[in-house]
């Protein structure tokens, strides 16, 4: 059309690579298109017109988090007549009545990661993988701690269950593990500390935990309760680790394991040829680490316990027996995770938890 204005219509359309016949067609009607084309109505009747505002929308206002699968059962019991291909015109109609008048929903923000700045620590539970000593099962969790940046993994199995002592233990292999510390550590909330504890136990592990992260130089984060996406850098890789266990189990071709060192052996295995493929980036990253104390801190809890009568003593609701000599005598006992040592003056006796197997 603008050549039209300096031009013939036969010259106008020559010039913009046109037919003659179709210059003139474009001189009579100048519009688009898109602009002829009349809106399409409906070809068939709203049959959510009549109930959309009237009931579907009060379901909405007074329940939330009413799932758009429920609504649309809800609509075919109450009016039959209603066919069954009305549920995604159902789910289109709340999806863009909630996009107006929904609540506001939470806003996860990307986490860019830095080298050397963040470690994440947390527990998983290995149960469901059907390991076994000597035939009998094994009830363990893994502790898993990562490096986001470069994506450095280290685990260990636990049989205690989640406690200070397995979180103390866990990390510092894994920081000796990796080289370096990060600047934070962060946990999900402190569960392994804190659980099924009173306020001045809860208070004790929180000033040990801090005391932990200060020998290594490393501030200590923490996760909202029950907002696990602030811990997912971790959180996804425990699906990750557990299946590549899994993968090498059944290559193996038994769960089963002679004792507990074996297994935890395989482990440290699987984690390693993990780690072998994030090479360069753990290279990389390990410059960016916080250099480590001349050596670790204490990895376990120790309480004074009183011989009995019965030749014993009893800690954490486990009743172990010691020579009948000691009868009377107080012990220092630590506590690790997967076993216990015993002192008596300058004498040490190693006791292993009596409840696992191995």
């Amino acid at each position: 059309m603008k050549l039209r204005q300096d031009h013939s219509i036969e010259l106008a359309a020559a010039k913009a690579g046109l037919s003659r016949a179709t210059g003139y067609w474009v001189a009579k009607d100048p519009r688009l298109p898109s602009q002829k084309e009349e809106p399409r109505g409906s070809r068939r009747a709203d049959l959510l017109a009549q109930i959309f505002d009237a009931e579907v929308v009060p379901m909405l206002q007074s329940a939330p988090g009413l799932r758009p699968v429920a609504i649309y059962d809800e609509m075919l019991r109450r009016h039959p007549e209603l066919l069954p291909g009305i549920r995604r015109t159902l789910e289109r109609r709340i999806r863009s009545w909630r996009a107006i008048h929904g609540e506001d929903q939470d806003v996860i923000f990307r986490q860019v990661h830095e080298p050397g700045r963040f470690g994440l620590s947390d527990f998983t539970d290995m149960g469901p993988l059907g390991v076994t000593i000597v035939g009998r099962p094994i009830d363990h969790l893994l502790y898993h701690f990562r490096l986001p940046w470069s994506g450095f993994e280290h685990g260990h199995v636990i049989l205690g269950g989640e406690s200070f002592v397995a979180l103390a233990e866990g990390l510092q292999n894994a920081l000796w593990s990796a080289g370096g510390a990060p600047a934070y550590h962060r946990t999900d909330s402190l569960s392994a500390a804190f659980r099924n504890l009173d306020a001045e136990a809860s208070d004790d592990l929180t000033t040990r935990y801090e005391a932990l992260c200060a020998h290594y130089r490393m501030t200590p984060t923490r996760n909202n309760k029950g907002v696990t996406h602030e811990n997912g850098a971790i959180e996804s890789a425990h699906g990750h680790l557990k299946a590549a266990v899994r993968d090498a189990l059944l290559m193996r071709g038994s769960a089963d394991f002679d004792d507990l060192g074996r297994y935890r052996a395989f482990i440290d295995e699987i984690v390693g040829r993990r780690n072998a493929t994030r090479g360069k980036g753990i290279a990389a990253e390990r410059p960016h680490l916080r250099d480590l104390p001349g050596q670790r801190t204490t990895d376990f809890e120790e309480v004074i316990v009183t011989v009995t009568s019965t030749g014993g003593f009893t800690l954490r609701k486990v009743f172990y027996t010691v020579p009948s000599r000691l009868i009377g005598h107080r012990l220092r006992v630590r506590l690790f995770d997967d076993r216990l040592e015993v002192f008596s003056g300058g004498t040490q006796r190693w006791l292993r938890k009596s409840e696992q197997p191995g």
